[in-house]
């Protein structure tokens, strides 16, 4: 009845060995490192390795460690103080201009773990700005900036456009929200209006011509204005994602906060001027010719001078390309940038929307220069990088540009990506700004830890006295469960934050009430007579139904916290769900499992230890009992009190004797 097949033995030994390998990261801290990557310019392999440490031993600074791991030098350091005078060197050395860095040298903080942990994924969980300290951003985006933005493009499109079919105006130009123009003749307007419907939906017309009969006002609709917004918005958080990567930031959060405002939090940065230069600064995309030639390439592997109106530019595969200094086309003529699919090749492709100016240049562009590449460069601080240099195939109309070939579906997002974010949609402010030291972080820290600690030793304590050995199997049950939650949260690298840790000790209470209530089921069905193998059976199975229905519930209202909360709440409501459902498997799973291992190997059970048992019989027997005896002490007594005292005779009449 109470048994365990084997392979449930099984699980449980693999949950266990799996949870113990991936929560161990955690114990072995962070260390002090510098780390050290490309911003384009230079590169990272073995041999910056090495060259580092030559600069290291020059300075008399000795790492503790050193390792390249495919993307980032890194160098680990006994003390932040070794850590600060070596990262300047390291900067200073690597990067002689200043202006144009070739390299990121950045301080963080990295695992101690081992490499065997290291090989199999196994790594510690991140620390939000409370825990480790940072600094804390929170920006305005300007929406209205947006929609002007998007207006302007759309009448730069309706100039061009009524150029073209030789359609007079006196005015076309955006005033505040609205798009207004006014035409020499009828005519004029009467095609103005019929490519608005025709081109731009978006636009509605005003019911009130603002100047004459040949004038019109238009403004973008209200879906179309919301659909900008949030392109906006988008945007700049992946514009922003873009730039703080050249800080090194192990787990920088930027997530939207309401309609028009970005959160972004990087833990570990002090440094809050560099910071701010990071998020304000701007990128500019410009559309270049390639020069193929072959006294082009000798000048780009260094083997002869670069030819007169050439430049020389490094691309993201590490290469470089000579490219024609003559700008085709700006970022300011893209409007739009998505991935796709190549209707004929079915492979993947990025597919680009120019305004109706860039799209009358690319047009002549790609007529005269068929099977040549062009380059879109991406500028940021004055230093451009080639993004992506395709081969012109055909002549290309219409402001639809299509990138392709040999690119992996991941590499079309990419690209379409930083096309979209070279540079900001819409202006951002900074309305508060915050700055965590890494001292109270560490204080912070050590107030969870102690709080979650001694909140488990007095469950454990309480849950052993009261409940005897199914409360030491509780209390086991119970370190399962955080060693569990632990496990989980180091494999998905969740940041742990203050709120994280509280939900933490709320998980801890949650479980063990599950337990209480599977203890107390089995007491019920002890005291209705049930024998002790039929009390553990049924106390697990009849406490399942509600230990189900309370978690769900609770489930509920975790899922509804991570889907509208944010910022803390949102770090709340992950632990919080998480530490449900490992509370889920060990309450009730592995618990069972325990106890089936010590009880349900043996036949004949007289008793279990489960602390006291009050039984409702035994109860009745001992009032009856306690009855009896106060009943026989009362005629004792009354006994006793007729023989000190007797009765006093009561006075008679005498009879009469009737004759």
């Amino acid at each position: 009845m109470n048994r365990y097949p084997w392979w449930k033995y099984l699980i449980m030994v693999v949950v266990l060995v799996v949870g113990a390998v991936y929560a161990l990261p955690n114990l072995y801290g962070e260390s002090p490192s510098v780390q050290i990557s490309s911003t384009g310019g230079g590169k990272v392999d073995n041999a910056l390795l090495a060259k580092g440490e030559q600069i290291l031993d020059a300075a008399a600074l000795q790492p503790d460690s050193a390792d390249f791991n495919g993307t980032t030098v890194n160098y680990r350091f006994s003390n932040t103080s070794v850590q600060l005078k070596a990262r300047d060197v390291l900067a200073k050395a690597l990067n002689p201009d200043a202006g144009n860095p070739q390299y990121v040298v950045a301080v963080n903080l990295l695992s101690r773990s081992p490499g065997w942990l290291t090989a199999l994924n196994a790594n510690p969980m991140y620390l939000g700005l409370d825990l480790r300290g940072g600094v804390h951003f929170l920006l305005q985006v300007d929406m209205q900036a947006a929609v002007q933005k998007k207006l302007d493009s759309i009448a730069g499109e309706l100039r061009g456009s009524l150029r073209d079919k030789d359609a007079r105006y006196t005015k076309l130009e955006r005033v505040g929200d609205s798009i207004q123009g006014v035409f020499v003749d009828a005519a004029a307007f009467n095609q103005a209006r019929d490519l608005i419907a025709r081109q731009h939906p978006d636009l509605v017309l005003a019911a009130q011509p603002p100047a004459g009969p040949n004038s019109f006002s238009a403004s973008l609709t209200p879906a179309a204005v919301t659909q900008e917004e949030d392109y906006a918005i988008k945007q700049n958080i992946q514009t922003l994602h873009n730039r703080i990567n050249e800080l090194g930031v192990a787990e920088p959060i930027i997530q939207q906060q309401g309609r028009d405002r970005v959160v972004v939090e990087l833990p570990g940065i002090q440094d809050v001027a560099r910071a701010k230069d990071i998020l304000g600064r701007t990128a500019s995309l410009e559309v270049r010719m390639v020069d193929d030639s072959a006294a082009a390439q000798a000048a780009v592997a260094g083997q002869g001078p670069l030819p007169p109106g050439d430049q020389i530019f490094p691309d993201r595969s590490g290469g470089k390309l000579a490219v024609k200094r003559d700008v085709l086309l700006t970022g300011d003529n893209l409007t739009d940038a998505q991935p796709g699919f190549d209707q004929q090749t079915n492979e993947p492709a990025v597919f680009l929307t120019l305004d109706s100016k860039g799209a009358r240049i690319f047009q002549d562009v790609t007529r005269e220069n068929v099977g040549k590449r062009t380059a879109m460069i991406l500028f940021d601080r004055n230093r451009g990088e080639i993004i992506t240099a395709p081969v012109i195939r055909s002549e290309i109309a219409g402001g639809r540009v299509q990138i392709s070939g040999h690119m992996t579906v991941q590499e079309a997002n990419d690209t379409a990506l930083l096309l979209r974010a070279g540079a900001l949609a819409a202006p951002m402010t900074i309305i508060e700004e915050r700055t965590v030291g890494p001292s109270l972080g560490q204080q912070n820290i050590s107030q969870g830890f102690h709080s979650v600690t001694w909140g488990f030793v007095a469950i454990v304590i309480f849950m052993s006295v009261y409940y005897m050995f199914f409360g030491v199997v509780s209390s086991i049950a119970l370190a399962v469960n955080l060693l569990l939650l632990v496990a989980v949260l180091s494999m998905l690298q969740a940041t742990l934050t203050l709120p994280g840790i509280a939900a933490m000790a709320l998980a801890l209470g949650m479980a063990i009430d599950s337990n209480v209530l599977i203890n107390e089921r089995v007491r019920e069905e002890l005291r209705n007579g049930a024998s002790p193998q039929n009390a553990i059976f049924h106390g697990y199975e009849r406490a399942w139904a509600t230990i189900f229905d309370s978690n769900v519930t609770t489930l509920i209202a975790g899922v509804a916290l991570l889907i509208f909360g944010s910022g803390a709440v949102r770090g709340f409501a992950v632990v919080h769900v998480l530490g449900i459902l490992t509370s889920m498997f060990s309450a009730v799973f592995f618990s069972r499992g325990l106890i089936n291992l010590w009880y349900g190997r043996r036949r004949r059970l007289h008793s279990i230890s489960i602390g006291q048992i009050w039984k409702p019989a035994a109860a009745q027997a001992t009032t009856g009992a306690l009855a009896a005896t106060d009943a026989t002490a009362t005629a004792d007594a009354v006994k006793a009190g007729k023989a000190l005292q007797a009765p006093t005779p009561r006075a008679t009449k005498p009879r009469r004797k009737v004759h």
